[in-house]
This record gives C-alpha cells, sequence and structure tokens, in this order.
C-alpha cells in the first residue's frame, strides 16, 4: 500500500474531477424540472464548473509551489466535497450554478497538483508506471460519465451524481494525508494573483456574453457591455503578465506560432468534440422519450471509442510527429460532426452513431498528443506552464462552445418555434408545449436546431486542425512521449517527470 498509495489517493481525486465534466450531461433534463430551470441556467450549471476550472487553475497550481502541493491538494478536495453537497441539496437553480463554480475551484486545485504530486512520490520505471495508470484513469472519466450520471439519474435521482462525490472524496483525502508526501516548488515564488483575477474576469464575462448574445440577442447592451468588461479584462491580463516576475503565461511563447497553434486546437477539441453533448442529452430525452440510462448509451461510441483509440493509439503512433496527430484527429472530430447534422423529424438515435464514432476516434488521437504538441514548441523550462496552459485551454474551449452551439441551437428553432419556445424546448421543455404545439413541429424545429449546432462544431474541428496543421511546423517530440501536464507553478520538475517517463 506504501509503494502504490500515492498513485491510488490522486488517481481517486483524479477520476472525480473528470468524472463530473460530463457526469451532468444526462441529468440535465431531469434539473430542469426538478429546479424550475431555463436553458441559460442548464448552460451554466456545465459552464460554470469548466470555467472556474479553467480560470484558476494556473494560479492555483503557483500558489501549491508555495503553500504546498499536497495541502492544497486535500483543501481541494475538501471544498470539491462540500460543493458537491451543496449541489446536491440545491433548492434552486442559482444555488447550483454557484456550488458547480466552487466545484470548480476545488478541482483546479486538484488537477494542478496532481503530477507534482507523483513527480515527488516515484522515480524511475515506478513513475512511469504511475504516469501511464494516472493517465488511463483520465482518459476511463470522460468514458463513464455519461453512464455513472444516467444509472444515478434513472436511479435514486439527479442529486446523487453530487452526493457519490462525498464517500469517494473522504477516501481520497485520508489515503492523500496517510501516504503523499508533502512537497513545494523553489523558493522565493510569488503567486500571480493579479493576472488570475484579470483572466477569471476575461473568461467570464466572455462566455457571459455569448449566453446573453443567445438569449437577447447580439446588439443588446447587456451583450455589448459583457464583450467590452471580457475585452478590457484582457487587456489588463497582459499588461499585468509582461510586469509581474512570475507569470501565469509567458507572454513571449504566444509569439510562437506553433504554440499559439496548440492552445487553438486544445481550445477547438474540446469545443468540437464535447460542446454539442449537452443538448443530444436533451433532444434524446424529451423529444425522443428516452431514459437517461438509454440516452447515455447513444453517447457511448463517442466516449468508448477516445478511449480505445487512446489507448492503442499511443503505442501504434510512437514517433509520429504531435501535429500530424493532433491536426488529423481535429479534422476527424469535424468530419464527425458534419456527419450529426443530418436530423430530421422522423430520425432516431442511430443516426448519431457515425457521427459520435468519427468524433471518438479523433479524440482518442488528440487527448494525449496534445501535451506533446505544446512541449515540443517550448523550452524545457516552460514545460509546466505549457501544461497547464493546455488543460486551460482545453476548458475554456468546452466552456465557450457549450454557450456558442446552444446558442446556435435556440436561433434554428425560432423561426418554427418563436424566441421563448425555442428556448423552454431547447433547456428540456419540450413536454410542456405537447398540445400547444404539434409534436411533429417540434421535433422537427429541434432537429434543425441540432443540424446547425453539429454543422458550426464540424466546422469549429475543421477550422482547428487546419491551424495546428498549418501554424505548427516543426516536427516535435514523438507522438506519445509526453504525458499530459497539469498547471504547476514549478516548471523546472515536470520536464524531469516526462524524461523519466519516456
Amino acid at each position: 500500500m506504501r509503494r502504490w498509495g500515492p498513485l491510488t489517493a490522486v488517481s481517486l481525486g483524479t477520476f472525480m474531477l473528470l468524472l463530473d465534466v460530463t457526469i451532468v450531461v444526462v441529468a440535465l433534463p431531469d434539473m430542469a424540472r426538478a429546479l424550475d430551470a431555463s436553458l441559460s441556467d442548464l448552460q451554466w450549471v456545465i459552464d460554470g464548473y469548466a470555467l472556474a476550472l479553467a480560470a484558476l487553475l494556473l494560479g492555483v497550481g503557483a500558489a501549491a509551489d508555495v503553500l504546498g502541493r499536497r495541502r492544497l491538494n486535500v483543501v481541494g478536495t475538501a471544498l470539491f466535497a462540500l460543493a458537491s453537497l451543496g449541489c446536491g441539496l440545491a433548492s434552486d437553480a442559482d444555488v447550483l450554478v454557484a456550488a458547480r463554480a466552487l466545484q470548480g475551484l476545488g478541482a483546479a486545485a486538484m488537477l494542478a497538483t496532481t503530477l507534482p504530486l507523483l513527480g515527488a512520490a516515484y522515480q524511475g520505471r515506478d513513475r512511469s508506471v504511475a504516469l501511464g495508470v494516472w493517465g488511463a484513469v483520465s482518459g476511463a472519466s470522460a468514458a463513464l460519465g455519461p453512464i455513472v450520471g444516467g444509472v444515478l439519474t434513472e436511479g435514486p435521482g439527479w442529486r446523487w451524481i453530487f452526493f457519490v462525490n462525498l464517500p469517494v472524496s473522504v477516501a481520497s483525502v485520508w489515503l492523500t494525508l496517510r501516504v503523499v508526501p508533502e512537497s513545494r516548488g523553489p523558493a522565493g515564488r510569488r503567486v500571480d494573483w493579479a493576472g488570475t483575477a484579470a483572466f477569471a474576469c476575461f473568461a467570464g464575462a466572455g462566455t457571459y456574453g455569448v449566453l446573453r448574445g443567445g438569449a437577447d440577442g447580439w446588439a443588446s447592451a447587456v451583450t455589448g457591455t459583457s464583450f467590452a468588461v471580457s475585452a478590457l479584462a484582457l487587456l489588463c491580463f497582459v499588461l499585468v503578465e509582461r510586469r509581474v516576475a512570475h507569470p501565469l503565461l509567458d507572454l513571449r511563447l504566444l509569439r510562437r506560432p506553433a504554440f499559439t497553434g496548440v492552445l487553438l486546437g486544445a481550445a477547438g477539441y474540446n469545443a468540437a468534440a464535447f460542446g454539442v453533448i449537452p443538448y443530444l442529452s436533451i433532444w434524446l430525452q424529451t423529444v425522443l422519450g428516452m431514459s437517461p440510462v438509454r440516452g447515455s448509451l447513444v453517447l457511448l461510441p463517442l466516449a468508448a471509442t477516445s478511449f480505445v483509440v487512446a489507448a492503442v493509439g499511443g503505442r501504434l503512433l510512437h514517433g509520429v510527429a504531435p501535429r500530424l496527430v493532433v491536426g488529423v484527429g481535429l479534422l476527424l472530430i469535424g468530419a464527425g460532426g458534419l456527419c450529426m447534422a443530418v436530423l430530421d423529424a422522423g430520425s432516431s438515435w442511430g443516426a448519431l452513431t457515425p457521427g459520435l464514432t468519427l468524433a471518438g476516434i479523433g479524440a482518442g488521437l488528440v487527448a494525449p498528443a496534445l501535451a506533446g504538441a505544446a512541449l515540443a514548441e517550448v523550452p524545457p523550462a516552460h514545460a509546466g506552464m505549457a501544461g497547464g496552459a493546455v488543460n486551460t485551454f482545453r476548458q475554456l474551449g468546452y466552456a465557450l462552445g457549450v454557450a456558442l452551439f446552444g446558442t446556435v441551437l435556440t436561433s434554428g428553432m425560432r423561426d418554427s418555434l418563436g424566441r421563448e419556445a425555442a428556448h423552454a424546448v431547447a433547456g428540456g421543455g419540450a413536454e410542456a408545449l405537447r398540445g400547444a404545439v404539434p409534436g411533429h413541429t417540434v421535433r422537427a424545429a429541434f432537429a434543425s436546431g441540432l443540424n446547425g449546432a453539429s454543422l458550426a462544431a464540424g466546422v469549429v474541428g475543421l477550422v482547428a486542425g487546419v491551424l495546428v496543421l498549418v501554424m505548427v511546423r516543426s516536427t516535435g517530440r514523438p507522438a506519445g512521449a509526453a504525458t499530459p501536464v497539469a498547471a504547476s507553478g514549478t516548471p523546472e520538475r515536470v520536464p524531469r517527470v516526462q524524461e523519466e517517463a519516456r
């Protein structure tokens, strides 16, 4: 137990926090009914978690280097558990959204410290094994999220997708305190709290602007103000990062087209592969009448194919340039999105399978190679920063994708249903329109909206793939040579972890 205890503790936390990215997807219709939640509320249930995780990952990682990685991991896990309890007890949508944001803060502390803790606990071959197991656990969490969510939602109820985190959190904290050694970064580092706050404001205001643009119109005062605040926060972030001694993100790295291309690919990956999934789940349950479990099984080709391809591809594609693996994978994800844009009023769930499978193959190629592509484009001293930036852009892409594709979905339904009815149907309220609107009209409108959202996701995937292939010109390290890197304020430690893992 002493030997593999740290790996077990870290993997438990990683599995739980990544599971919560996707576990809520299948439960959205039940949440909407129980809390009288609108489409915007449901979008924030997803985006509140992803945005908090993205906005705070780099800053919390730097704080962990100063305060102690094990200490912050335990604090993050405890906060995650308390927030999960708040989610499960939420009496309305506002409380649920706020609790999800707190969950994201706890998850950022957990994810930012995982790899540094493993790097401190293991050496040599044991380190390679630990990193391999951690990577497999990360992939499995995405695959199992919708199914676990479906089983819990159909069984004890949607609140248990959050309550189930409590015993896992207790076990993770107990193991961490018992068997994981404490570690810190180099002395003298300072935490860039100003940069963290500016980036969080930029991401949050920008996403809010996209959501309000879909609800109120792109010319509304609220939408324009949100984008203005976001732009101002981005300017502040740039100014802060240019002045501080220990920036969250060294802006000189963005002068490298290859590194910028990888970050755009990371954002495009999570947006294109997963941004439409919440709306597919709502369609399956509220329009086609499927149960949460059956609805989750329809989505299984994406997650399962991704997991299998990622596991097998690491060996088969060893020696292939990461830019090619990531670029081609993004093109496949884009093609999968286009293949799903074929629905009509009479379509069944089977129409989604080819597109989901194709997107799953692409995701299986992209996920394990993204970090390697980023690390190949930066000096070794910036490896931790590069890995953290990739994870940040992935979550930010997911949050923006959910917001953008929801806007496209409702826009595609407005001609047939009107604005209010379109938002109600997209938020899981199709049942409430029964009798007032013909069922065929609702099915046709939702199919049209989903086609538009899937088409948009496909375009995002294709554009991201082309950008990676064009901008990332170096051959870099072999695909699979680097393990995904969580944000850490100690970039010096991460390269040693990766080099020994090769």
